[in-house]
């Protein structure tokens, strides 16, 4: 394993893209499940750490200090990129309906479709997770990450100005992304948010990085529940 090999890792259509920061430079992973992405990485360059902008460790209720203390991190405009994460019975319904009442039973407030959409990825990763994956894996956001590195957030990534902003702070912080950003099943946006979360991961090796919150909260799962940065 070496410890200049991270792997950052954001939701895709395909399933996950993984940028294999090996140095400087970029490797492009698409796999259909999170398993299957760290173990083909392992092959050719086994990573020291995996970052992941998934959240780790699922409430009972109410709000995740994580996610109220990573919007603080976000300028007005971009606060609403952190979604709240939706507490575990609600990632374990099978429709939006029941994840919404679970929501609203737990904390009074309910979960958008957008929200609910999310869950079957919160859940391979939880599963993943609990089940002792030999790498540390934490928890990124990618706009926290790229707001740390001084980029401006405000532009939305999916318009040309947002990726072309991203895109430099990366640079910027000495990562080289390749030439084309978006391939099959993964978008620009995704890739560029997978190299943020690589970059937050490179940081945890070096002890630069900080957690969001400070001391992590451990709920029924007994996973700390934190956003690196």
């Amino acid at each position: 394993m070496s410890r200049r090999v991270v792997l950052g890792v954001d939701g895709c259509r395909a399933g996950w893209v993984g940028a294999l920061l090996v140095g400087s430079e970029v490797k492009v992973l698409v796999e259909p499940d999170i398993t299957t992405l760290v173990a083909t990485a392992g092959r050719t360059h086994p990573p020291a750490v995996v970052g992941i902008d998934i959240p780790i460790g699922l409430p009972d209720d109410g709000p995740r200090v994580a996610d109220v203390a990573a919007r603080r991190e976000l300028p007005v405009g971009r606060k609403s990129s952190v979604f709240p994460t939706p507490v575990r019975a609600a990632v374990a319904s099978a429709s939006h309906p029941e994840a919404n009442a679970a929501q609203r039973a737990a904390t009074g407030k309910g979960l958008s479709v957008q929200g609910f959409h999310l869950c079957a990825k919160i859940a391979e990763v939880d599963r993943w997770v609990r089940l002792g994956p030999e790498v540390p894996v934490l928890e990124v956001h990618p706009e926290v990450s790229f707001a740390a590195m001084g980029a401006d957030t405000v532009p939305s990534k999916r318009t040309a100005a947002g990726r072309a902003v991203r895109l430099a702070a990366l640079r910027g912080a000495g990562i080289t992304p390749p030439a084309r950003l978006d391939g099959p099943g993964h978008g620009a946006d995704d890739l560029l948010d997978a190299c943020a979360v690589a970059w937050t991961a490179r940081r945890h090796l070096t002890g630069a990085s900080r957690s969001l919150p400070a001391d992590p909260e451990v709920f029924s799962d007994g996973l700390p529940a934190a956003i690196h940065v």
